[in-house]
């Protein structure tokens, strides 16, 4: 059965004088307004019954949870939509950022992509309206920040360690799904380190915690909690066949929203590595065998792009990249996300799988913001 899978918020156009609920697939635009609280975390509360336990998470997170509404008018939108107002709809989380005044909203890009600040309304717990004072986003990760002016003494959620989360644990996911403001949802952590999923071609960045917390249309953007009251993740996808919940849903780990953020706020963009390879999307076992490999882990080489840092370093199609720097490597998601982690200009180590035999290759990583400036120049 093919898997669907639909990014969280919920939109309408208008026309004609009426709304049109729109489900943009294999997308469906959906909001998550969730009410967080207090940024304390609760602490050696184990001893307490679990259903107790969730009202005191629930409490303490929920009036930090906000409603994001983006309003882009005609012309802004593409396919079915264009040339019809669209208004979309998300949540976020109201943080804390270290080392600077006042407050932020972490959401998901595609929630308030293409809109100005005007055109956006975030709707606090307490029942107050702002606009956002400035706007930073990375589309590739699917991850904005909102700056907050004028405001003083909202409540904030404390962000935890999504590297500490193991299968198994309980979670909370809080916020709006259909427009249901402060919905609470409970389930575990289904696994870690989800990539192979497809989300469009702008959100290229994808490292996931999966939960089957339902989450449904109206969760993009919401938190996903630990049982200390942090945040773990943002809600943004769910697999699915019709656009409801499946017991499949996908977060942003919040590690990886925390250093996006730290870059956006400090540099305007988000500085990323790369090497110039065309990967193949999957990497079968009957593949790994016809290479002389006894089990698909690694990433397969399709293609390298001229005047790459690949062709540089001689990499070819059909090459196996099972190691960078004695990092082994599982599958091209895997790849993509850490060599983009790394510094342009930086030198690495290559184990390479070639002709059924191990060879090292040392490359040197390249820009990928002027990387892009280049292919789309068609240079």
């Amino acid at each position: 059965m093919k898997r669907i899978l639909w990014l969280l918020f919920v939109g309408s156009c208008a026309f004609g004088g009426g709304l049109l609920s729109v489900a943009i697939a294999p997308k469906l635009v959906s909001m998550v307004a969730a009410q967080t609280g207090s940024s304390a975390v609760l602490r050696g509360g184990d001893a307490l019954p679990i259903a107790d336990r969730f009202e005191a998470v629930a409490r303490r997170v929920s009036p930090a949870v906000v409603s994001v509404e983006a309003s882009k008018p005609a012309g802004q939108t593409n396919g079915a939509n264009k040339g019809r107002a669209v208004e979309e709809s998300g949540s976020g989380v109201v943080i804390r950022a270290a080392n600077r005044p006042g407050y932020f909203v972490l959401t998901n890009n595609h929630v308030i992509a293409q809109a100005r600040a005007e055109q956006i309304s975030i709707g606090l717990a307490d029942g107050r309206v702002l606009r956002p004072a400035q706007i930073w986003a990375d589309p590739e990760s699917d991850i904005a920040v909102l700056r907050l002016d004028g405001v003083d003494d909202l409540p904030v959620a404390a962000l935890g360690n999504s590297d500490q989360m193991r299968v198994g644990q309980w979670v909370l996911a809080i916020g709006s799904p259909f427009g249901l403001n402060q919905t609470v949802t409970h389930g575990i952590i289904s696994a870690r380190e989800r990539g192979q999923v497809s989300l469009g071609s702008t959100i290229r960045i994808k490292d996931f915690l999966q939960t089957d917390a339902a989450i449904n249309p109206g969760s993009s953007g919401g938190p996903l909690v630990n049982l200390d009251g942090e945040v773990i993740g943002l809600n943004t996808a769910i697999a699915s066949q019709n656009g409801g919940s499946s017991g499949v849903a996908f977060s942003i780990p919040i590690n990886l929203v925390k250093r996006v953020m730290q870059q956006l706020l400090e540099k305007g963009s988000v500085s990323r590595g790369y090497l110039g390879v065309q990967l193949a999307g999957s990497f079968e076992p009957a593949d790994a065998l016809r290479l002389g490999l006894q089990k698909a882990q690694g990433a397969r080489v399709e293609a390298i792009y001229p005047d790459t840092p690949a062709a540089v370093a001689g990499l070819r199609a059909n090459d196996v990249l099972l190691q960078v720097d004695g990092q082994a490597i599982r599958n091209e998601n895997q790849l993509i996300n850490y060599i983009s982690d790394l510094s342009p200009g930086q030198k690495v180590r290559l184990q390479v799988w070639r002709e059924r035999k191990m060879v090292a290759v040392d490359a040197t990583v390249g820009d990928w913001s002027q990387a892009q400036s280049r292919f789309r120049a068609g240079r």
